[in-house]
């Protein structure tokens, strides 16, 4: 009654967080959208794709042409040089982002800034043509380098706007510092008239100086340029007013009298609390649009922490500022707007239960263990509920012979056995691994269900952690638990280390896992078994399960003769993705032929594991999920992907963009290679070696142990 009392707050918790982002799901149809206008929210690329490339580069502008929404919108960051020339870059400053110090060394200087004194290689002290023999780098640090040796030139406003050739794209000027140079004696108001003289084409205007705004109202029709106001932070002050951006958005009627828009960062419209955590969304969309003032929301970065209730899917954040709650954003400003574009085209306006547009199977990872603790009941709970077709349970086996769901035979992994008086039983078994655990097989299970999960850190190192709120929920369960509680699905039962636990502790693992599902009563799936070992597999009545061998190192290739092995003995492969597309420093380099070459012998293939951090992803997918998935689904046509997340894959399946023949850029499998062949040679990261071929001494294995003999011959 206790654990049922948990349970219930845990999933009041889920229903919580998860809530306030549902609605997503079921937004209207994409013709009804709740945009000031009635049109599809605009996608703004900031600084074109500067989420890959060096921003405000011929590189970045053009990927965002040829992989975002027709009508995207090009970002640039007005700065001016000495001489009074517009380029487009993303700071006053020139050092974070060129090799400006390099070229020109020592030539730093000291201005204000805001009434802030800063020291650098400021725009106003070159000439445009000064900048010629500067190049354009890098200016995030947690994004690749590689591209920085491209000799990418500084782009003047007029070269930007060259770029664009569909009248349906435009191009958005944003002035950050009107009054810095205004203090060098530079006009930024007598190069706006410039380009509109040269009939330069402006579609948007931004500013966060409310002066700027007015100043320059009466130079631009209101039919052909939109002025935005750009509000900062919430307690900054606003030079021209005095009063902070928060203050000032609480006079909208105010605002609509020099500016048709507004520009916020996100938190303005869903803000987050200090855990990153979802609050309840304000009214501010709604009350900007009833002043007939449009509304564009800045910050929505693919690879930085966000809310967690979005569980790493840029995707599911962007969703929740489009027909959500009867309100809809204008537009969205991202620096890899493949994924907005992607939001608005393909995944807004599904519906509730929306129809799957391919068979591709989702198969959990620990259950939903990407949001929970891995292999709990909740995690079980939410991955069912979340869409999964096929819920996981590796098998562990305790001191006493009780079978159980656990991610690893070592306790320390996904439990606090460390924080208990178990730590005595902490030993190292090389047979397993070299470092020291605290095994399953140390604890009986009574002793073993008193301990609280914990969530998994599979990207600590980068300082990414899975929802806190959730760190220590669910409980853990046993087979015949799982068994109960996954009735009407599909299940994958794994078993690994049985000759060990047979030989060494006296434990038959198959024979448990047997015993379960035969006192279980008939299931309406076939039921998986997953193994490393053919041996294991070389026991099971095919007629009763689909034997799923996991190959669980990368390969290039198999020999045949190796797939006639595994033929004999299973039904289905799981590869890494790396052995579908290999890797050099987290770019795609080529993609080998392994998937079709083992479903030609008409064995299935799952590939895993599909994550949603975006360091668990190539450079190559954008750091998007549902762009990496698409690359596998589509682009090699892999018949189930392997997934913590599986909310995210199953919405996946569901998008609208997948009924088309021809796949929009944004909907397009990756190019493997592509990426990577762009990078200045003196840049280019190695080859990776050749993986190695699967041949028949991979597979083959000796037979189980004899404590397996008398099962052997049963199953015959």
């Amino acid at each position: 009654m206790r654990h049922f009392m948990a349970l219930s707050s845990v999933l009041a918790i889920l229903i919580l967080q998860y809530s306030l982002v549902a609605l997503v799901s079921s937004a209207g149809p994409p013709s009804g959208w709740k945009t000031l206008r009635g049109s599809p929210p605009v996608v703004i690329a900031r600084g074109g794709f500067s989420g890959i490339f060096p921003d405000s580069s011929s590189l970045a502008y053009n990927l965002a042409l040829n992989t975002s929404n027709p009508d995207v919108i090009l970002w640039c960051d007005v700065q001016l040089t000495k001489d009074g020339n517009g380029i487009c870059f993303p700071d006053l400053k020139l050092d974070n982002a060129t090799d400006i110090s390099v070229v020109y060394q020592d030539k730093q200087k000291d201005y204000f800034v805001n009434g802030v004194s800063s020291r650098g290689w400021f725009s106003v002290d070159y000439n445009f043509k000064e900048l010629a023999n500067v190049s354009l780098v890098q200016g995030v640090y947690s994004r690749t380098p590689k591209f920085d040796g491209n000799k990418l030139p500084i782009l003047h406003v007029h070269e930007v706007a060259n770029l664009i050739k569909s009248p349906s794209t435009g191009l958005w000027l944003n002035i950050q510092h009107d009054s810095f140079f205004k203090q060098q004696n530079l006009s930024v108001e007598k190069f706006l008239q410039s380009l509109i003289h040269k009939k330069v084409p402006v579609s948007y205007i931004s500013s966060p100086d409310v002066d700027f705004l007015k100043r320059v109202k009466s130079s631009f029709s209101p039919g052909t340029t939109s002025l935005i106001f750009r509000v900062l932070e919430q307690s900054e002050i606003e030079p021209t007013t005095n009063q902070s951006y928060g203050k000032l958005l609480q006079n909208l009627a105010q605002i609509k009298k020099f500016a048709s828009g507004i520009l916020v960062p996100k938190g303005y419209i869903w803000p987050v609390d200090s855990s990153l955590s979802l609050q309840p969304h304000t009214s501010l969309v709604s009350d900007a649009h009833k002043k007939k003032l449009q509304v564009f929301v800045s910050d929505l970065i693919n690879d930085v922490p966000f809310s967690y209730n979005f569980s790493y899917d840029p995707v599911a954040e962007c969703l929740s500022f489009f027909n959500v709650s009867n309100f809809s954003v204008d537009g969205v400003l991202s620096d890899l707007p493949v994924t907005p574009s992607a939001a608005i085209n393909c995944f807004s306006g599904l519906g509730e239960n929306p129809t799957k547009q391919v068979d591709t199977l989702v198969i959990t990872k620990y259950g939903a263990s990407g949001d929970t603790p891995a292999c709990t009941d909740l995690a079980y709970n939410k991955a069912k509920s979340d869409g999964a077709d096929v819920l996981d349970c590796p098998v562990q086996m305790s001191k006493d012979g009780t079978p159980f769901c656990l991610s690893s035979v070592d306790l320390l992994e996904s439990t606090t056995v460390d924080q208990t008086n178990f730590t005595t039983r902490a030993t190292t078994i090389q047979e397993i691994k070299n470092t020291r655990g605290i095994y399953t097989f140390s604890l009986t299970w009574d002793e073993i269900k008193t301990l609280t999960p914990s969530i998994l850190k599979p990207y600590e190192k980068f300082r990414l952690f899975r929802n806190p709120k959730l760190q220590n929920q669910g409980k853990l369960i046993t087979l015949s638990e799982f068994l109960s509680l996954t009735e009407g699905s599909r299940i994958l039962i794994g078993i690994e280390n049985a000759a060990y636990l047979a030989e060494k502790q006296n434990l038959n693992v198959i024979t448990a896992v047997l015993d379960a599902l035969n006192k279980t009563k008939p299931r309406s799936h076939k039921v998986m078994i997953q193994s490393t070992h053919s041996s294991v597999l070389k026991i099971l009545d095919k007629s009763k399960f689909e034997r799923v061998y996991k190959v669980d190192e990368n390969i290039g290739d198999a020999s045949e003769t190796a797939i006639k092995d595994i033929k004999r003995f299973a039904d289905s492969v799981v590869i890494g993705k790396k052995s579908v597309f290999p890797e050099t420093e987290a770019f795609l380099v080529n993609a080998t032929n392994i998937v079709a070459k083992l479903k030609s012998a008409k064995l299935r293939v799952y590939v895993e594991t599909f994550s949603n951090e975006f360091v668990s992803q190539a450079w190559d997918y954008y750091s998007d999920a549902s762009i990496e998935i698409n690359s596998f689904v589509i682009g090699t046509k892999v018949n189930g992907i392997i997934t913590d997340f599986p909310k995210t894959a199953d919405r996946y399946r569901r998008n609208l963009c997948l009924k088309h023949c021809k796949k929009a850029p944004y909907m397009s499998p990756i190019e493997p290679g592509k990426l990577y062949r762009q990078i200045f040679e003196l840049f280019l990261p190695p080859l990776p070696p050749p993986s190695p071929v699967l041949i028949d001494s991979n597979v083959t294995e000796a037979p189980l142990p004899s404590a397996y003999w008398s099962l052997q011959k049963g199953l015959r």
